[in-house]
């Protein structure tokens, strides 16, 4: 999401099967046999029975294993596929990647809701099925070679690839997967057992085969979502406690396994040469550094200074600032370094300022609305961004699915059932968020932010804004955790004092940080929530009353609303492509008209520095650039010197 991650499902093309029709005919045939011996006897004659038309409709329960599922339509890659197009297949493996993090580490147990994992765990583990990256969402084998899921989605049955093996080369097998699911849900972290409620229960067919069936309802992607399971080995973890922090090097399942590591520090994960999927199709060309170490700095400038110096060899930049200034150094100059923007179609959700609702100093929208003036992006854009950013005004921004100008169609049609409780203003005006570059926009936006808090019971007193009735002063804390914000709250306390509403504002460490905001204490702070091209379950830890007062949820900011809680079963149960994007702008419109955040801004394209020793795919997938689908070129490590060869 960190930790990290959505209609009818169709299995490739459903064919539909015979054999109901097969015990059809025998049953009829069955019956039919003691009237044929009385007929003998009486040789009566015999009218031929017309023809009945059999309708396929009970058949539509049946199901057939197949290579791969989607969510919506027909499979971009056909049964025989050898690899994706993102990939290149004949990649080289070999070479070191060194990368590195920011913050540290205490555990290397990334499921659970204590500590603060190590990076790259995910390396480790294998999922049942394997997303496609240029697909909205669909799936390919992988530990489940294939996968059966009738029509009326009742069930996912997975069967297990023969060959699949964990690091210990133990087989994987239905019992492993069974323990996966059922120890995320009860010692995991408390959004496994959120994101799995639509599970009934599990049945193992087989030592190969587990059969997933599921509650009455409209949950159409949970068979995908199933194929995200991370696989872990019940026979590693049976002595030991899955809810606490750990050090032991555990056994995984995926293409890599940890080296050695430096608690908070560094991490270094090595290649498992004999990785039992390296030639299988939906991870074939992936995987190709022989190492990969990743070490730790507690400093954003620092580590900045570390890449340059070559200490790592790979970074994604996120300051306009130092993108545009602070890459003009040797390296950069002779051509040692690339720098690269790759267009990224994936929508960048929201990235904002999270007013903590669940503070009474919150709670009335009035409020969170008049705060929206506290952020002049425009002059941010210009004066520190360098005019790299577009504002962000949508939960889906960058995507079909962000609402825009007025609702119509089945998006007005839903937001007409809850009209008596939304804000009439949402049918008759776009969202808009504050413009100070419009002709007296500062003068109109502090109008507007003191008529609000005004109707909100506050007022001015000796230029401080206290609360009419209790006297009681608008005070809040934005709590940061990234140096470079800190430039930004300065910029919002100066707006906010405008008002008279005092802005303090502290930067704190990463895992003081993680674990104030799971246990949403704080009253402001700044987050991102990402999405994908097929949103769905993982809406419901975002945004759901229910989520709301759950630790380790992602509803930061107390969201209780219950047209909000209806509108994300609807994109839920979505039966194709066109109604969930529109029930999806339908929940955007409402979060938006929530004010629950501050939005900040966006880049279209991902800022991408490296050291020139690597070579990559000449596609890039539709949910942007994998560093996985890389690899060491072995002539130009050798020529810098780096890489390992």
């Amino acid at each position: 999401m960190n930790m990290s991650t959505g209609g009818v499902v169709r299995l490739g093309r459903m064919r539909r099967k015979t054999r109901m029709i097969g015990a059809w005919v025998a049953g009829c045939m069955a019956l039919a046999w003691p009237m044929i011996s009385q007929a003998e006897e009486a040789k009566p004659n015999i009218t031929p029975a017309p023809t009945v038309a059999v309708s396929e409709e009970p058949l539509a329960s049946l199901a057939r294993p197949e290579y791969a599922i989607s969510l919506y339509g027909d499979l971009k890659y056909g049964p025989e596929f050898t690899h994706f197009d993102y990939v290149n297949p004949d990649a080289p493996k070999g070479g070191t990647l060194l990368d590195s993090s920011t913050g540290s580490f205490d555990t290397l147990n990334p499921f659970i809701l204590k500590g603060d994992a190590a990076i790259g765990l995910g390396l480790m583990y294998d999922t049942l099925l394997v997303q496609s990256m240029d697909e909205p969402f669909s799936e390919y084998g992988l530990v489940a070679q294939k996968v059966e899921v009738p029509q009326d989605r009742s069930y996912a049955t997975f069967f297990i690839n023969p060959a699949a093996r964990f690091s210990d080369d133990t087989r994987i097998t239905a019992d492993d997967v069974i323990f996966s699911f059922n120890t995320l849900i009860e010692k995991g972290n408390p959004t496994y057992r959120q994101y799995y409620a639509s599970v009934d229960h599990l049945e193992k067919l087989d030592d190969l085969t587990v059969k997933f069936v599921f509650k009455p309802g409209d949950n159409l992607e949970l068979p995908l979502i199933l194929g995200d399971i991370p696989v872990l080995p019940a026979h590693y973890w049976k002595d030991k406690d899955f809810s606490k922090t750990t050090f032991d090097i555990p056994v995984g399942s995926g293409p890599y396994m940890i080296k050695d590591f430096e608690p908070g520090r560094h991490i270094t994960y090595v290649r498992n040469k004999n990785y039992w999927a390296k030639d299988v199709p939906s991870v074939k060309g992936m995987y190709n550094f022989d190492t990969i170490r990743y070490d730790y700095y507690r400093d954003l400038d620092v580590e900045r200074q570390a890449f340059f110096a070559g200490e790592y060899y790979y970074r994604g930049e996120f300051s306009s600032r130092e993108w545009a200034t602070g890459y003009d150094k040797p390296p950069v100059r002779n051509g040692n370094i690339k720098k690269d923007l790759i267009p990224n179609h994936q929508p960048r959700g929201m990235q904002g300022f999270i007013m903590n609702a669940r503070r009474p100093l919150f709670a009335d929208h009035r409020v969170r609305r008049a705060l929206q003036y506290a952020m002049d992006f425009q002059w941010l854009n210009r004066a520190m961004f360098y005019g790299a950013y577009q504002r962000t005004d949508s939960y889906f921004v960058n995507s079909e699915l962000a609402a825009t100008g007025l609702p119509h169609g089945e998006e007005l049609d839903i937001l007409n059932k809850f009209r008596d409780k939304l804000p009439p203003d949402l049918f008759t005006k776009p969202y808009s968020l504050p413009d100070y570059d419009q002709e007296n926009g500062r003068r109109k936006a502090l109008r507007e932010a003191m008529t609000l808090l005004n109707d909100a019971g506050w007022e001015l007193r000796d230029q401080k804004l206290v609360n009419k009735k209790t006297g009681e002063p608008f005070r809040f804390s934005l709590m940061l955790r990234q140096p470079g914000f800190e430039k930004i709250a300065l910029m919002m306390q100066t707006r906010l004092r405008q008002l008279g509403i005092e802005m303090d504002f502290r930067l704190i460490d990463s895992g003081q940080w993680i674990n104030r905001l799971q246990s949403y204490d704080f009253d402001m702070t700044s987050f991102w929530w990402q999405q994908s091209l097929s949103p769905g379950n993982e809406q419901r830890f975002y945004w759901s009353s229910a989520a709301a007062d759950q630790p380790g949820s992602r509803n930061f900011a107390g969201i209780k609303d219950p047209v909000v809680d209806q509108i994300i079963d609807l994109v839920i149960s979505a039966s194709n492509r066109d109604s969930l994007v529109q029930r999806t702008r339908a929940l955007d419109r409402v979060l938006l008209w929530g004010d629950y955040t501050i939005p900040q801004w966006y880049q279209p394209a991902d800022r991408l520095a490296y050291w020139n020793i690597f070579g990559r795919p000449s596609v890039v997938p539709t949910k942007g650039n994998s560093m996985m689908t890389w690899w060491i070129d072995p002539d130009k490590s050798k020529k810098l010197g780096k890489g390992g060869y």
